[in-house]
């Protein structure tokens, strides 16, 4: 045995090896919390599942679950990326956990970038189940993957960034409030179910702008009418993210 054999090696680990282990953290707590599963998982299949079964809503020609499951994959972008994000970190903000880990050697960008990473895994994981689902209820999508994929990435920079800024500028409890709040009014109004044109004209060009309708009448687009790359829809997302990762950078407060 050489004299070196246990010598100690302080020192952080390499950066790459933080990210992963602090991404695989991040999204344990995600999948291991009932209320964010409530959010991410169960809510979207249930909605596929009811209004694809039961006609209650009006989704015009052809199947409902043609409609219904790009708009329900909006939703499960929209859940993870912007409601449950902003939840979470705003109270890991009040408990003082952002804090700490941003006192460690893991850099606060490294940090942000593991939170971004775990959402993906978690949508992943929820876009593979809820195309399962929709898949045996009869869906027959079209379209380029690499179109959808541009589309779910944008939005999730879009969600992200807005989530982020609400769980940093907020406080812990009014980011619950507000993230719910805005989950509910999106899921209405977004064009998640009701179809935009649903609504009167002149509120149509103002829903069309929010990140959940641009997301959901893009993935529409492709996957229900096998258009090439929805460039309005795309650029309505990348407006959104830029502003929203922007802003959250500029004035998100670790304390």
């Amino acid at each position: 045995m050489s004299a070196g054999t246990y010598t100690p090696r302080p020192g952080a680990a390499p950066l790459p090896r933080m990210i992963a282990a602090q991404t695989a953290l991040e999204t344990r707590m995600l999948l291991r919390n009932g209320e964010q599963l409530l959010l991410t998982v169960i809510i979207p299949t249930l909605l596929l599942v009811l209004f694809s079964a039961v006609d209650i809503v009006d989704t015009g020609a052809g199947e409902s679950v043609d409609f219904l499951a790009p708009g329900i994959l909006a939703l499960a972008v929209m859940s993870t990326a912007f409601t449950g994000q902003a939840i979470a970190t705003g109270f890991e903000r009040r408990y003082g956990v952002l804090k700490r880990l941003g006192a460690s050697p893991l850099p606060r960008w490294a940090l942000m970038t593991a939170k971004t990473l775990s959402v993906l895994v978690t949508e992943v994981l929820q876009i593979v189940l809820l195309t399962a689902i929709a898949f045996a209820l009869g869906w027959s999508p079209e379209g380029s993957p690499l179109s959808v994929l541009l589309l779910l990435v944008l939005g999730t920079a879009a969600f992200s960034g807005l989530g982020l800024l609400m769980a940093g500028t907020l406080k812990a409890e009014a980011t619950l409030a507000a993230a719910n709040l805005v989950f509910l009014l999106l899921l209405v109004g977004g064009g998640v179910i009701v179809p935009l044109d649903k609504f009167p004209d002149a509120v149509q060009s103002v829903l069309g702008l929010l990140p959940v309708s641009a997301l959901s009448e893009g993935l529409r687009d492709v996957l229900q009418h096998g258009a090439s790359i929805p460039w309005a829809q795309a650029g309505i997302l990348a407006v959104w993210a830029v502003l929203g990762l922007g802003a959250a950078a500029k004035f998100f407060r670790w304390e």
